[in-house]
């Protein structure tokens, strides 16, 4: 067999000689020379070869170097020989990198690079300069390793030290010649002199040997797995300690690759450093120091162990963060990852290795926001060791075991005292969001069986064997670790996977094993630690995965303690419980005990307890001390106020909490609610400015309340309101069987109206669930405090009743109150001057200390650097939506830095320049996680005004920079897109009613910049919230509404409904074609010169808007529920879910317009009467076009053929109009109409363009009058045309027009029933519709004027009513008849109408077929209420009703509102009481053997339980039926 390639010229080699040349020459691997076979590369093809062509094969830069190499030598025909030492050639890719960190010391990043080409020493023999530069590696360096090289012919072979890899490195590490150490392995512990420590010298003697020898050595130094557990114990310590080497020569090396200028900068921050319990260094001790004298100072002040800390920190200050990793590899130390030596010498210990492990080198399982478990089988006995998995903040359990839900398994042990929702791997299938929702993950503990269920009889619940289980369940338990691993369900770093191994693991064909391999495909293995029994167990786990991955999963894992020692670690750790139990305020002064399980059923509540903070620290201890001290600083430098900051207050009574001067007036409003208000659920509205303490209020009522409510803090406002409401009745009911009262905090809320809809879920859910007695009635109540930031307080409040107010402005005795506490905090604290958000309020929010702050945080700020970039990020985000943050994982990530699980105060390192004014939050959304946001919404708005000011930096470039940023897009918190679409869309309140037409920001960049900045804004928006209608839509209403460039809105307009077809998208469309016409109407006013083109542009455009404002009122009306789109609402023109009418009143307004542009006309427009008459006879399909009189002329002929093809459209307008009007009429007719400023504006427009409507169609021209005395035989029917015009003009020619006037004068009802009588006696062709309106008008004219000649008596009104009853039967096409028989058959005492029922049920029927779209999510109202008369007498209307109110308007409409109206003795006094039933959970009236069914008029009126309970109430008549108001029962 040849084993040499053959000699003929190379030229001429087949691909087998080429592949036999490399593997016996050249020497690769024969992966590289099996390529060159693969890519056909034979001798005539070889001799062209580069470089490059080597590496476009994928083959690394080391072996391709080495190869050209040997390639160049063939081509000269000489053999290829080495320039330097021969052990060189033998050095593996990891020695080339231990070489190059401690003998040639390069920076790290170049050493893994080139460890990354597999550069072994055979190949970096062959390097030359232009190679390494291909590497990306700077000239010096490359020189320097050149140079080094050549330096090893003249020097002994040098001492090669095994690189120590950490949990905390992120890529893999290499596997070396002498075994990878472990965390414990690697730091000198102090142990008693013993035969170990014996061996513990030999080692490190070994450890000073050449690596060459101590390779040859490797066979003796591994063990065999038996002697495992003896091995580590044995080599403890297998590096140099950092103190063996000599340090001062280390730091003076780092120190002098530090150019002049750095090095007086080093100068200047050492002389600063307060970070050590050592006084800084004076400055005339440093002066003329150069690097070795500095290197001595710094070791002498601090010694060697503080010493390369304090390099370490100020290199990192000055910026030269690669120098401090370098001496960070060359020292072999840990404290990068923020390990200080003591915890490290502890990890020899398991006890303390599990502590480290679980809680980053502190005290506390709160480093980590969730942890993930994977369990196999479990025993019963092991079992009562697994208590501390109740401690855990589990996000979910993946268990292996079948049995475990069964009485004695892990998953049933949990579930007593904790709460776990059990779920299947299918279930974690489908959109990322949806199944966090669906499986309330974040919330509550997901337990999830992996292979089978015993307790659940399916097939598919069957445990399966190895084989089996692969082929069905395995991919969805792969695809379930996929979705615990995507950043944006767990962020990096925040989570600890735990392998919990109860039950031997022997082969690889193990399910768990498969689930191991599934998890270090997602997530770095540093994230995953392992608690094993008995180390038998252990040993076969651990060479699997290292067969398997190559890394050794010691120091990540447990396997020494016993499973009893595993437990009494974890629960010693914090944060501990309180030792007494939660408790609650119950019953007569008693108290409950709130459990655990309960408390994580709550979901969406953070409830306070009686003993809130208490029994948890031992109080006189240092680190209660300290605990104080830092809770205090981070509130009173910005952070949100937490109970501790009340309780501190409360035990220390001569430093009381500062209150706002409102405090009291709040507290006294509210504990008037709950013990004087008859309501059960009351919704108190405090408005505030941003920053001025309205939040911290809130929070301090709740604290002194605690003891008469029970109280909580919503957690989410976009918690579901049906469940909020559910957790809120079962706070109430908690572990007693009498009611309590809650007090609920709704914080920082932008809207008032959204949470009455919270109300009314909770009445309904106390309706349902609570069975409430006459002793319970006074303790059932609900107080929502609604805290609301706005920018216009006071304004808000007068709007809204009950409700406070606080502004940024603080009274003279509130700033003597923040004088002395200011004194307080300067006997407690370092430097509280610098605590800004208690300084500013101190200042009563003064603008210029404000500005001062801004300035000195931004001198020196370069936009171009990273934490620059980020602060400029902030600064927007803050100033522009509330509650914004960025998660410290995404600050880490934009900052380019590694994950270091240890410490999370590592962004604000890299934030040090602007740290003063920035703080780390705990954010409850998203599962939970920690986010960094300037300290106080003032202070980010000056620093946006200072970098526009100072530093040249526009808002336009920040939010440019934001959009253009890809890591606010791709993974992670999803707030974060939140935030910036907010921004972009979200408009603010007005002092008055209303809201801005855009954004805050929008608006100032447009004031500042004008079109081209904002548009580009919103296209690059619109590239990054690709399912988000609302970004191109609010690029359509700016375009339309500042720039009336209607062609392209309308194009924004249309992606947006593409992207979401609802009633806001295509309102938006319909709105910008009304613009445009009422544009061309404007300008066309001012023309002199006519053309007739702009009539048939303007007829299309106003075609076009009716159908898009159609077809937005046909989806308001059809849809099921209003869609749920974050931010949405604030894009278009009404809040979400109150869309209404808008539609409606859009066709309407572009009639209108189309009526006026028409009027203008040559052959219509003018005060000639005839032409009046024509364009009504023309609309109103009398006469066609060509019939109109006009000049004959080409325009007019124009005219006439536009008209003409748009004839159908233009001729259906009238008819369209007056339908809309009566259907618009009904809506504000009919309905409970929310006093918003939306429907108000609905309201006016309306009204406004009825009087358009009678002025064009309602006045009979002068030559009807005049055709009335020429033609005697026309004047009945003129007469009659004339009362019709007239009931059209007063909207009394329908139902609900003429039900209007109850709150009209008492005239115009009684000119309107003398037309109908009228029409009642001469019309022939009388309608059933006139005959019904003329019996509603007698019934409002006898409530207005009953001595009127005009009214007819009961009886009368009633036969007439009966005939025609008798002419429609039950199914006329709207509910107006049967009222009418409600109002007049209803039985009286003495009286019997056994009709009556089917009366109920027509009106029913007919009112949901023909007007339910009307009544959807809106109440109806009663016009008539049954009084104590009879006949007529018995109506009262609600005029009449409110006419015994000497009160405000808004007073009694809250009355009303909440149903309190009729506790006032003015009203029942007036009213008759009906008796009833209640059967079914439906309400009855009474008479005889009768039952009448009637609807509760307010929720919250039955009690749940289908209880069969005599009641009784007052009736009201509605559209849709009768109401029950006031329901009382009679036991």
């Amino acid at each position: 067999m040849t084993t040499k390639p053959p000699s003929q010229p190379f030229e001429k080699w087949t691909e087998k000689d080429v592949h036999l040349w490399l593997m016996t020459e050249v020497k690769v691997h024969e992966t590289c020379a099996d390529t060159f076979c693969e890519e056909e590369v034979s001798g005539e093809s070889l001799v062209d070869f580069k470089k490059t062509d080597i590496l476009d094969m994928g083959i690394k830069h080391g072996p391709a170097v080495k190869i050209t190499s040997y390639l160049e030598s063939l081509k000269k025909g000489s053999q290829h020989e080495s320039q330097f030492p021969a052990y060189v050639e033998n050095w593996t890719k990891e020695q080339v990198k231990q070489w190059l960190l401690q003998h040639v010391k390069v920076y790290s990043k170049y050493a893994e690079r080139l460890e990354e080409e597999d550069v072994s020493g055979d190949c970096l023999v062959c390097f030359k300069k232009q190679d390494f530069l291909d590497l990306k590696v700077r000239n010096g360096p490359a020189v320097r390793i050149l140079a080094e090289l050549s330096h090893l012919n003249k020097k002994p072979e040098p001492t090669l030290q095994p690189i120590v890899y950490t949990s905390t490195d992120q890529t893999e590490a290499p596997k070396p010649t002498q075994p990878v150490l472990s965390l414990a392995q690697a730091i000198e512990t102090k142990q008693p002199e013993s035969k170990t420590d014996k061996m513990v010298e030999k080692e490190f003697e070994k450890s000073q040997l050449p690596f060459k020898e101590a390779s040859e050595k490797k066979e003796t130094q591994q063990q065999k797995p038996k002697d495992l557990r003896a091995r580590r114990k044995e080599t403890v310590v297998t590096t140099v300690p950092a103190a063996k080497y000599n340090i001062t020569v280390e730091i003076k090396e780092t120190l002098d690759n530090l150019l002049k200028e750095d090095v007086n900068n080093f100068h200047f921050y050492l002389k600063e450093y307060t970070k050590s319990n050592h006084k800084p260094i004076s400055l005339s001790r440093l002066e003329g120091k150069d690097t070795k004298d500095t290197a001595k100072l710094i070791i002498d002040h601090y010694g060697e162990k503080e010493a390369l800390r304090v390099t370490k920190d100020i290199l990192k200050d000055i910026n030269q963060r690669e120098l401090a990793c370098q001496l960070d590899n060359k020292m072999g130390q840990l404290e990068q990852q923020c390990l200080s030596e003591d915890v490290l010498k502890k990890e020899a210990n398991q006890g303390d290795k599990l502590k480290n492990l679980l809680t980053c080198g502190g005290n506390s399982l709160d480093n980590y926001s969730r942890f993930v478990v994977v369990v196999n089988k479990s025993s019963p006995e092991q079992v009562q060791y697994l208590q501390f998995l109740n401690k855990l903040k589990l996000f979910c359990v993946l268990d292996f075991d079948p049995s475990s839900i069964a009485p004695g398994g892990l998953c049933h042990s949990y579930r007593e005292s904790r709460l776990a929702n059990l779920h299947t791997p299918s279930q974690y299938q489908g959109q990322t969001d949806s199944v966090i929702k669906n499986l309330n993950l974040y919330k509550q503990t997901s337990w999830v069986f992996c292979n089978g269920r015993n307790d659940l009889d399916s097939d598919s619940d069957k445990e399966l064997d190895y084989k089996n289980w692969l082929k069905k369940s395995c991919k969805g338990v792969e695809n379930l670790v996929s979705l615990i691993c995507n950043p944006e369900v767990l962020p990096t770093g925040r989570c600890l996977i735990l392998f919990l191994l109860l039950s031997p693991v022997d082969t690889e064909k193990d399910p768990i094993f498969e689930i191991y391999k599934a998890f270090i495909k997602h997530t770095e293995e540093e994230c995953i630690i392992t608690i094993c029994g008995p180390q038998s167990k252990y040993e076969k786990w651990r060479e699997m995965i290292q067969e398997m991955s190559g890394s050794d999963i010691d120091p990540r894992s447990i396997y020494e303690l016993t499973l009893s020692e595993v437990n009494g670690t974890v629960m010693a750790l914090g944060p501990f419980n309180q030792s007494s139990g939660r408790l609650l305020p119950s019953s007569d002064s008693s108290f409950v005990v709130l459990k655990q399980k309960d408390e994580d059923l709550l979901t969406a509540l953070d409830i306070l307890c009686l003993n809130q903070c208490e029994n948890i620290y031992e109080e006189n201890s240092p680190e209660f001390h300290d605990f104080r001290i830092k809770v205090e600083e981070e509130f009173y430098r910005g952070g949100k106020v937490k109970w501790w900051n009340f309780y501190f207050c409360d035990k220390d009574k001569d430093k009381p909490f500062v209150k706002r001067d409102k405090y009291e007036n709040v507290k006294k409003l509210i504990r008037s609610q709950l013990r004087a208000s008859k309501d059960m659920c009351v919704l108190f509205n405090l408005f505030h400015h941003p920053g001025c303490g309205g939040s911290t209020l809130a929070m301090h009522l709740m604290w002194d309340l605690r003891q008469e409510s029970r109280c909580a803090v919503l957690k989410d406002n976009t918690h579901p309101k049906a469940d909020v409401a559910m957790q809120v009745v079962k706070l109430m009911n908690l572990e007693s069987e009498r009611l309590s009262p809650v007090l609920l905090l709704v914080d920082d809320s932008k809207e008032t109206e959204n949470h009455y809809e919270l109300v009314s879920h909770i009445r309904q859910a106390v309706e349902d669930y609570c069975n409430i007695n006459v002793d319970d009635e006074k303790n059932c109540k609900v107080i929502i405090l609604n805290c609301v930031r706005s920018n216009s307080p006071k304004e808000q409040y007068k709007r809204h009743n009950p409700s406070q107010f606080i502004t940024a402005s603080l009274t003279k005795e509130e700033q003597n109150n923040f004088e002395k506490k200011l004194k307080e905090l300067k006997e407690t604290h370092e430097k509280p001057e610098n605590f800004y958000s208690f300084m500013i309020m101190k200042s009563n929010f003064d603008k210029k200390y404000i500005d001062d702050l801004a300035r000195n945080t931004l001198e020196n700020f370069d936009f171009s650097s990273k934490e620059a970039q980020l602060f400029a990020f902030l600064a927007l985000l803050n100033t522009y939506v509330a509650e914004s943050e960025i998660s410290l994982s995404l600050a880490e990530d934009f900052l380019g830095m590694k994950v270091i699980h240890w410490k999370e105060d590592s962004v604000m390192d890299r934030m040090k320049r602007y740290s003063n004014v920035l703080i780390v939050d705990k954010v409850e959304e998203w599962g939970g996680y920690k986010g960094i946001r300037i300290l106080h919404h003032s202070i980010a708005s000056a620093c946006l005004e200072e970098l526009e000011r100072s530093c040249f930096v526009k808002v336009s470039d920040i939010t440019m920079a934001i959009l253009h940023c890809d890591l606010f897009f791709n993974v992670g918190v999803a707030k974060h897109r939140d935030s910036i679409q907010q921004m972009l869309i979200e408009r603010q309140q007005k002092d008055g009613v209303g809201r801005e037409l855009f954004s805050s920001l929008i608006d100032k960049i447009h004031n500042q910049e004008g079109r081209q900045t904002v548009q580009q804004i919103f296209v690059k928006a619109s590239s990054r919230f690709l399912t988000s209608a609302s970004i191109p839509q609010a690029l359509a209403r700016y375009l339309y509404i500042k720039e009336s460039d209607f062609q392209e809105a309308g194009k924004w307009a249309e992606n947006a409904k593409n992207i979401k077809e609802n009633p806001f998208t295509l309102d938006t469309i319909g709105q910008i074609h009304k613009s445009n016409l009422i544009s061309n109407n404007n300008r066309e006013k001012q023309e002199t010169s006519r053309n007739p083109e702009d009539l048939n542009t303007n007829i299309k455009t106003a075609n076009n808007a009716i159908r898009a404002f159609k077809r937005a009122q046909e989806l308001a009306n059809t849809e099921d529920e209003p869609e749920e789109e974050v931010a949405d609402d604030a894009s278009d023109d009404y809040q979400r879910k109150s869309y209404n009418v808008y539609g409606y009143v859009g066709v309407l307004e572009i009639a209108f317009l189309v009526f006026e542009i028409l009027s203008r006309l040559p052959f219509f427009e003018g005060n000639d009467p005839m032409r009046k008459k024509y364009f009504q006879s023309f609309l109103e399909k009398k006469i066609p076009i060509t019939s109109v009189h006009k000049e004959e002329n080409e325009i007019n002929n124009k005219y006439v053929e536009i008209i003409k093809e748009h004839e159908p459209f233009l001729l259906s307008l009238k008819t369209e109009v007056k339908e809309t009007f009566d259907l618009v009429n009904r809506y504000f007719t009919y309905t409970k109409v929310n006093n918003s400023e939306f429907d108000s504006k609905n309201h006016r427009t309306v009204c406004g363009l009825v009087k358009k409507y009678v002025a064009l169609f309602c006045t009979a021209p002068d030559e009807m009058k005049k055709e009335r005395q020429k033609n005697p035989n026309l004047i009945l029917e003129i007469d009659i045309e004339d009362r019709r015009l007239f009931l059209e003009e007063k909207q009394a020619d329908t139902f609900a027009g003429i039900l209007q006037h109850l709150d009209k004068p008492a005239e115009e009802i009684e000119r309107i029933t003398e037309c109908y009588a009228f029409l009642q006696k001469f019309n022939k062709k009388q309608k059933t519709k006139e005959t019904i309106n003329y019996i509603l008008s007698n019934i409002v004219l006898y409530l207005l004027k009953p001595k009127s000649k005009h009214v007819k008596s009961y009886s009368q009104l009633s036969d007439l009513l009966l005939k025609t009853l008798q002419d429609v039967g039950l199914g006329y096409p709207f509910p107006d008849p049967y009222y009418l028989a409600l109002l007049l058959f209803w039985p009286g005492p003495t009286e019997k109408n056994t009709d009556i029922g089917t009366y109920v049920t027509a009106i029913r029927n007919s009112s949901r077929k023909h007007l339910s779209f009307i009544f959807r999510k809106r109440s109806t109202i009663a016009h008539f209420y049954l009084g104590k008369g009879e006949g007529l007498d018995r109506f009262l209307s609600k005029r009449k009703l409110d006419g015994t109110f000497k009160i405000p308007r808004d007073v009694l409409a809250q009355l009303w509102w909440n149903g309190d109206i009729f506790k006032e003795q003015k009203i029942t006094s007036r009213l008759h009481r009906v008796s009833g039933i209640t059967e079914e959970g439906q309400v009855f009236a009474n008479y005889g053997t009768l039952k009448i069914p009637v609807r509760p008029a307010l929720i919250g009126g039955i009690r749940h339980g289908f209880s069969r309970e005599k009641v009784s109430f007052y009736l009201g008549f509605a559209i849709n039926g009768l109401l029950a108001y006031d329901i009382q029962y009679e036991n």
